[in-house]
């Protein structure tokens, strides 16, 4: 039996089938865009017309990779305050999915996305064969995923708060506001721009930077510079051996790669392995079949995954 899975994103959505014996799609992801301005109807519509195209069977366990903020243990929708799906404020998406798939399913699995490309990468991409890794995913923000044995750990001392690197601080600010989609553009402009210039997105800042442009070479430097120095005494605290990383940023893994490893700097003892993703694109939809069939049959009320079947764990540091 294959395993349905979507993936949630700002702008559409994926659907797959995850083959579980080889851990990989059973086929090419249906996408279909998403309003992300747009109601709750649309929104919701968006999402079942992708997954109306798989042909699940009826009572399989679905996995479902969603961004944060988002109540994964009941499947209810968080978004205030981020600019996106803020329509779906309080909405049971659970119910909405269980009422509205084709085929009734037997359960669903949410993760939240940067996690879920975390343990599609730990199972079966660049983190593989790890007890201890961490994931980052660079887009509009920072997703982490700090993974014990393939587990979650998103408790005690040798995470940070809920294993979300997201909520760090750099220079006594966000580790947002450095390192992101806005955060770099705004630094190009601060560094490069007049008022009257458009900002270009990263993927033409990195462009520039290989053609000489030694402003944006320096903003990219200090961006994943920051993100080394953030991350580095995380990554010796939870033992990790490979940080893994992801997101439409890393696509720019030329001009991340060094930086990064000067940020991460020297200790006593060797640093973790640096590596970009195996699975870029579908390390998210491999990671969400995985943690639907490592759940219960039973949904809770709002149709997500009981809370102890979460991943949530308390493991200590090493």
């Amino acid at each position: 039996m294959f395993t349905p899975v979507l993936e949630i994103g700002g702008t559409h959505v994926s659907a797959a089938l995850v083959d579980p014996d080889t851990g990989t799609l059973a086929g090419p992801p249906l996408r279909a865009p998403l309003p992300a301005q747009g109601s709750a109807d649309a929104i919701l519509g968006g999402v079942l017309e992708a997954a109306a195209g798989l042909p699940a069977d009826p009572g399989a366990t679905w996995g479902v990779a969603v961004p944060g903020p988002f109540d994964h243990e009941r499947g209810i929708a968080c978004f205030e305050g981020v600019g996106k799906f803020e329509a779906l404020y309080g909405v049971d998406v659970g119910a909405a999915l269980r009422a509205g798939l084709p085929q009734a399913p037997g359960g669903l699995a949410f993760l939240n996305d940067a996690v879920a490309f975390g343990v599609g990468e730990h199972a079966a991409g660049a983190g593989r064969g790890h007890d201890r890794a961490v994931f980052v995913t660079l887009g509009s923000g920072v997703g982490s995923a700090f993974l014990a044995d393939g587990t979650p750990v998103t408790a005690g001392p040798a995470v940070p708060p809920e294993g979300y690197a997201h909520l760090l601080t750099y220079d006594g600010r966000p580790l947002e506001d450095t390192v992101s989609r806005r955060g770099i553009r705004a630094a190009y402009a601060r560094a490069a721009l007049d008022d009257t210039d458009v900002v270009p997105d990263v993927r033409a800042i990195a462009e520039r930077a290989r053609e000489g442009d030694r402003s944006a070479g320096d903003v990219l430097d200090h961006a994943f510079r920051a993100l080394g120095e953030t991350l580095a005494p995380w990554l010796h605290r939870f033992g990790a051996t490979v940080l893994v990383v992801g997101g439409s940023i890393a696509a720019s893994w030329d001009l991340i790669e060094a930086p990064l490893q000067i940020g991460l700097g020297e200790s006593p003892a060797p640093g973790p392995a640096v590596r970009t993703a195996r699975h870029p694109e579908h390390a998210p939809l491999l990671g969400a079949g995985r943690w639907a069939l490592r759940t219960c049959r039973e949904p809770a009320p709002g149709g997500a995954v009981p809370p102890t079947m979460t991943g949530t764990s308390y493991a200590p540091a090493p």
